[in-house]
């Protein structure tokens, strides 16, 4: 029988169970000795060095393409192309994508352990489905300037893209551009005002985060969604604390020209609020063992607080009492975090006895 390989932290993780387990008699030494037999520590984690190497590829590859752009004679080879009709290039786009989507489907099922590369293929393909949809906007474009039609109509083909392909990566692109034609809506309905119902744009995006995270409580548990939930409530934390981190900054201010004027501590309660939030989803994923909410929550306090500090006090405040200060709140935290844990290990201990 193969071996399972971990890594080092998921097999202290198992070792401390299987001793647990052993030790409450709920295994006796051969079956623990068995169990221990079973896995083994990973070396070298080579499918992370694919996976940066991919991206570092494709990475360079845009520079490349940006570089050849810049070149004189791909310049004057553009120009003579300009006149192209714009419905063509949709068309020629359109065409890309799909060879691209069944070139990646067609290596997922014959080579399934490149998932990189496979990928990477599917990832060129998002990309030449937006240029089809952004060519073919421009071919009915009448002027009115609502192109947050053509984010949501790439929210739709997205999302069934992903759905039909089964892909998480074609899902990250639908999010997106769901987020973008959130943002880009919003402006066209107030024609591009610096407020929409009194809200500059982080304080929008805010609100579609929270909208974005109940939906995935909402969606928990269906089966339909499983796939893509984990994903959604990720990127959906990302709009909200991403948004927040802004908006403790800038405040509900539209316009840096008047952002410049006032003065930062007049902004004081909106990293008040944004700190309130965080504490807020790490003690929520502290109690319900929600990790995605423990990690934003203390990561994002820890950015809001040191946020604060540049701000405020790096020029008039002792670092060796501000540091002091960081030291004794998170000594706090990860006291109530300890307490929280010790009361989860008894009840588990007294649900074991039990039985």
């Amino acid at each position: 029988m193969a071996k399972l390989n971990i890594d080092r932290q998921e097999s202290e993780f198992l070792n401390d169970t299987i001793s647990h387990w052993e030790k409450n008699h709920l295994l006796d030494a051969a079956q623990a000795e068995k169990l221990r037999n079973s896995y083994e520590v990973k070396g070298f984690d080579w499918m992370r060095l694919a996976k940066y190497s991919i991206w570092v590829a494709l990475f360079c590859g845009a520079i490349a393409i940006g570089s050849l752009i810049v070149d004189d004679a791909v310049i004057n080879w553009i120009k003579n192309l300009y006149d192209t009709p714009d419905i063509v290039i949709s068309i020629l786009s359109g065409v890309a994508a799909a060879v691209l989507f069944y070139l990646g489907r067609r290596r997922e099922r014959l080579y399934p352990e490149k998932i990189f590369s496979n990928e990477a293929t599917i990832f060129l393909g998002v990309f030449c489905t937006a240029s089809c949809i952004a060519y073919l906007g421009k071919t009915f474009d009448n002027g009115s300037g609502h192109y947050s039609i053509l984010f949501l109509i790439s929210v739709f083909v997205y999302g069934v893209l992903a759905y039909r392909m089964n892909s998480r990566l074609i899902w990250l692109f639908a999010l997106v551009s769901l987020g973008s034609w959130f943002g880009t809506e919003t402006g066209y309905q107030t024609n591009w005002a610096l407020y929409f119902l009194g809200m500059n744009y982080p304080l929008r995006f805010v609100l579609f985060g929270l909208l974005l995270v109940g939906a995935c409580h909402l969606l928990k548990g269906k089966k339909w969604f499983a796939y893509y939930w984990e994903l959604t409530y990720v990127v959906g934390m990302l709009y909200l604390f991403m948004s927040l981190w802004l908006l403790s900054i800038f405040g509900n201010y539209g316009s840096l020209d008047v952002w410049w004027q006032i003065k930062q501590i007049s902004l004081f309660y909106w990293g008040i609020i944004s700190g309130v939030v965080a504490g807020a989803f790490l003690l929520y994923g502290l109690k319900y063992k929600d990790v995605i909410a423990r990690e934003f929550g203390i990561t994002f306090l820890i950015i809001f607080l040191y946020t604060k500090y540049f701000e405020y006090f790096w020029d008039h405040t002792n670092k060796t009492l501000f540091f002091s200060i960081l030291a004794l709140s998170f000594w706090l935290i990860g006291r109530k975090a300890e307490k929280i844990w010790n009361i989860n290990v008894k009840a588990t201990q007294a649900a074991d006895s039990e039985a």
